[in-house]
């Protein structure tokens, strides 16, 4: 095949990932609730992957900070082989079900917190065993996998089924999976944070201004939520640490009060 017919192949076959995700509406929507739930009760999302699934989970949780405020993060990645498998493959690490369950009881689970369990195949050890765990200890939980009626799925209190089909590269799942799982954890994590109150209409006001990029975005955000101009903004955001949600509280204390 030409490059120009690899491409058109591989977009083809990516319009199964919009509908597997379609079709998962109702679960996916139901992992948001009891997420946003977990997050009112202090508790954790504890996404646990090994491969592929694991760095996903890994990149979903580490963007929470930065694009919500969250301090200490709520979302956590446990990545069979631990944080070095984010950028090496260990492939054998995944049939280690007995390392899922110590770095659970590392954390020191409780009732309030959630696990979830991704894993393409749906019978990854390091997955099934945490899911397992965490239900025995108590925590709901929630599996993703991209093959149904495997333990992934029915092991969990929720089984969401991302019905991607065969991979365009036979067993290569970081293609259509990976992008499946990654729209459902997006999803899932954006979701609880909207119900938890972290934006204003469509808006990041808890972002953290780390750069000069977002210091720009917070004054954006400020002068659409605002009468401010961008100087202005700028000048509010500076005088208050760059807190968003505060310079729009003083100035809303500070507005006239209609007659």
């Amino acid at each position: 095949m030409s490059a120009q017919e690899i491409v058109r192949l591989m977009n083809e076959e990516e319009r199964t990932v919009l509908k597997a995700m379609t079709d998962a509406e109702p679960m996916i929507a139901d992992a948001i609730d009891h997420a946003a739930k977990a997050i009112q009760a202090g508790g954790r999302i504890i996404y646990v992957g090994a491969g592929t699934s694991g760095r996903v989970a890994t990149m979903d949780a580490a963007e929470m900070p930065p694009t919500f405020g969250v301090d200490p993060n709520p979302f956590i990645a446990l990545i069979a082989g631990g944080a070095h498998a984010g950028s090496t493959a260990i492939e054998d690490a995944e049939d280690n079900g007995v390392a899922a369950i110590q770095a659970l009881n590392d954390l020191k689970v409780s009732r309030n917190d959630v696990v979830i369990g991704i894993a393409a195949s749906g019978s990854t050890p390091f997955v099934v065993a945490a899911i397992k765990h965490a239900r025995e200890k108590g925590l709901w939980t929630c599996g993703i996998a991209n093959n149904n009626n495997t333990p992934v799925i029915t092991e969990a209190d929720l089984g969401i089924f991302l019905d991607t089909g065969p991979e365009v590269l036979t067993g290569s799942t970081r293609l259509k999976a990976g992008t499946a799982q990654k729209l459902a954890l997006n999803r899932i994590s954006t979701g609880a944070m909207v119900l938890n109150g972290k934006v204003i209409e469509n808006l990041m006001v808890d972002v953290k201004a780390k750069n000069a990029k977002l210091k720009d975005r917070c004054c954006r955000i400020v002068t659409e939520l605002t009468n401010l101009t961008k100087e202005e903004a700028w000048d509010r955001l500076e005088s208050h640490n760059w807190s968003i949600r505060k310079v729009i509280e003083e100035v809303k204390e500070q507005e006239p009060i209609e007659a």
